[in-house]
């Protein structure tokens, strides 16, 4: 960190233009001009006067040169396509109950599907980015977009469990090609200066769409069967794979020999990415999220993330268990109740809009224009104590049978805790590592899939067994301690 007296000017390389990313993510990134040695001369500036960072080449084939809407439309696109995995992980939490009856099993032995569902989605980004890094960004989210909608069908039509838990959990496994994969996207269509903002567009849908499937499916399944709420789960992901040919190949050769961008066709399936494959070894790009996991930020960053986020899975995946017993709740009643989330992430993204800009500005300011990434974790501080206190009143709430708007209101201001604190980890990260961000990517969604499968699989039997003020108390003390990773 750098002392906040300094004033040092920025020194460049005018000979090649250069503002080093690498360099940046060590020393601290400066976007004003005006801490610029020579007011960053002979440099690109945004439209609003930030230096841009990385500087875009001198060519249309570079994503970072790209209008304003292809770029907006491309983050629109996956943004839903990223919404889509936990909104059919989130159908699966409400369809359990009928699906125990149909098929005479307990509601616990159906809960499998829910899990292993939410283990693979963590899983699958791991392989998306490992594989996007090689055969390109767009052909890599067109097969397993197109594998997801088979997978949404088969979960629809099953005729055993068996067959189902089959279904559900290959579904994770290709279902999370845009939230594994999020931040490659990212990176590659935009500037430094324009990452918090992007990211909390992209994490709302991500965090809000875990709510949104419980909503839903309460209102289909409480006046149909539960097939139909995954028959809706396969028009949204078909919805989804046309909206694939709005995308466009942001994989960009930067250091490598320029390569014509072919025809649309071509990018599609991969042949045109193929042709620029021995600049980039298979070896490696599998090798690449096995590296970002052994660097000491990520690694205390996804611990940090993984004992917060796995309480809000928690709560997600149980609280209809706890309002139909305690509370009486029919399956209308839950869909109603679900607006929690949807309240929560709104308003946690509202904050977000505004905080992470307000807080990296005062931070530049107080440090002679100099952003260091670590400036993107200060708001989660009191985005953690949000979380933990939110998880006693909740604890509370459920042993002493409190009037279930409490329940709502903390389980709402838990959404909004951890959206903060996901739209503010993932810019740090992105910061940190700008050459791994779809690496860091993969394993955000990772730490919160695998969080969310720990969470879902102890929670049950932990709040039976010390009943829901001592577990969740646990939870809250648990939440509070991972401030010390930060």
């Amino acid at each position: 960190m750098h002392d906040s007296t300094s004033h040092d000017f920025v020194s460049l390389d005018l000979e090649t233009n250069g503002v080093y990313e690498g360099i940046k993510a060590l020393e601290g990134y400066v976007v004003d001009p005006n801490h610029y040695a020579n007011h960053a001369a002979g440099l690109k500036l945004s439209a609003d006067g930030f230096v841009l960072i990385p500087q875009p080449l001198e060519t249309s084939d570079d994503p970072l040169n790209w209008n304003a809407r292809k770029k907006w439309i491309i983050v629109a696109v996956i943004a839903y396509i990223a919404a889509l995995a936990d909104y059919t992980g989130g159908t699966a939490i409400i369809t359990v109950i009928p699906q125990s009856t149909e098929w005479h099993l307990a509601p616990a032995a159906v809960q499998r599907a829910v899990v292993g569902n939410l283990f693979t989605i963590g899983a699958c980004g791991l392989f998306v980015v490992a594989l996007s890094n090689y055969f390109g960004r767009l052909p890599v989210t067109f097969f397993f977009q197109s594998v997801m909608v088979g997978t949404c069908v088969w979960s629809a039509a099953a005729t055993s469990f068996d067959s189902y838990l089959a279904a559900r959990i290959i579904n994770g496994f290709f279902c999370s090609v845009g939230q594994g994969g999020a931040l490659m996207w990212v990176k590659d269509l935009f500037f430094f200066h324009e990452h918090p903002r992007v990211i909390n567009y992209i994490e709302l849908a991500i965090i809000l769409s875990p709510y949104l499937g419980p909503l839903v499916a309460s209102f289909i399944v409480s006046g149909t069967i539960w097939r139909w709420a995954f028959w809706i789960c396969t028009i949204l992901a078909s919805i989804a794979w046309l909206l694939v040919f709005l995308l466009d190949e942001t994989l960009f050769e930067r250091n490598g020999p320029a390569i014509p961008r072919g025809s649309y066709l071509s990018r599609l399936v991969g042949v045109q990415q193929a042709k620029s494959l021995k600049h980039r070894g298979l070896a490696q790009s599998l090798g690449r999220p096995v590296i970002a996991i052994t660097k000491l930020p990520v690694l205390i960053i996804l611990v940090y993330y993984f004992l917060n986020f796995a309480w809000v899975i928690g709560v997600n995946t149980t609280i209809a268990i706890w309002l139909t017993e305690y509370y009486d709740f029919s399956a209308r009643d839950l869909g109603y109740f679900y607006f929690f989330g949807v309240v929560g992430v709104l308003l946690g993204w509202l904050a977000g809009h505004f905080l992470h800009d307000m807080v990296g500005n005062i931070y530049a300011r107080r440090r002679g224009g100099r952003l260091d990434p670590e400036a993107r974790l200060i708001i989660t501080y009191p985005a953690t104590l949000i979380l933990a206190l939110s998880l006693i009143i909740l604890g509370l709430s459920l042993e002493y049978r409190w009037h279930y708007m409490v329940l709502a209101v903390f389980a709402a201001m838990q959404c909004f805790g951890v959206m903060i604190v996901t739209t503010a980890i993932n810019a740090y990260l992105l910061d940190c590592y700008p050459e791994g961000s779809g690496e860091v990517s993969a394993w955000i969604t990772a730490s919160r899939n695998w969080s969310g499968f720990m969470a879902t699989y102890i929670q049950i039997e932990w709040v039976l067994q010390l009943g829901p003020a001592r577990a969740l108390g646990i939870q809250a003390a648990i939440t509070f301690a991972s401030i010390l990773f930060i």
